[in-house]
């Protein structure tokens, strides 16, 4: 039987619900739970072309990881997990982060699917931009987000979404 699979990716390329599913998959699991967070083209009235992620990829990784030591701790019937999330630009209707998570009932895996998107957005060091169809910019905190007072020195026009 194999052993238990976290998977990681931060990445510029293009997001696959395929590629997910495969690593999550397993014969001793009953139930695969995917959250698929896409960028919409717009926000408060602006419209919305692409969004721009970036984040220093070591502490990235490492928040994640922890996040996912706390779903197997909350929920030790979770199997499999990964968390992949791009970097760099990300068009409308394009995948900015999937999270896939594998157990034996769907239970667990639901609840830990949602635990982990919620606690991405308030611990993870991932800044987003929003592009406008102007070219403007502007960047976006999480309103979930823990870290922000710490950081908001080195980012102006910051706005809670």
């Amino acid at each position: 039987m194999a052993n238990p699979v976290t998977d990681i990716v931060l990445t510029s390329d293009k997001l696959s619900t395929d590629t997910v599913i495969e690593k999550i998959s397993d014969a001793k699991c009953g139930a695969i739970s995917l959250f698929v967070g896409t960028t919409r083209n717009h926000h408060d009235g602006k419209e919305v072309v692409k969004l721009e992620y970036e984040c220093y990829i070591p502490m990235a990784e490492k928040t994640i990881k922890n996040i996912c030591d706390e779903i197997r701790t909350k929920w030790p019937e979770v199997f499999h997990i990964a968390v992949h999330h791009r970097l760099g630009h990300v068009p409308v209707k394009n995948a900015s982060i999937m999270i896939g998570i594998s157990s034996p009932h769907r239970e667990d895996s639901l609840s830990a699917t949602e635990f982990a998107i919620s606690a991405l957005k308030a611990k993870v060091p991932i800044w987003k931009k929003e592009i406008y169809c102007d070219g403007s910019g502007d960047w976006k905190e999480n309103k979930e987000c823990q870290w922000k007072k710490d950081t908001k020195s080195d980012r102006s026009e910051r706005t809670e979404i």
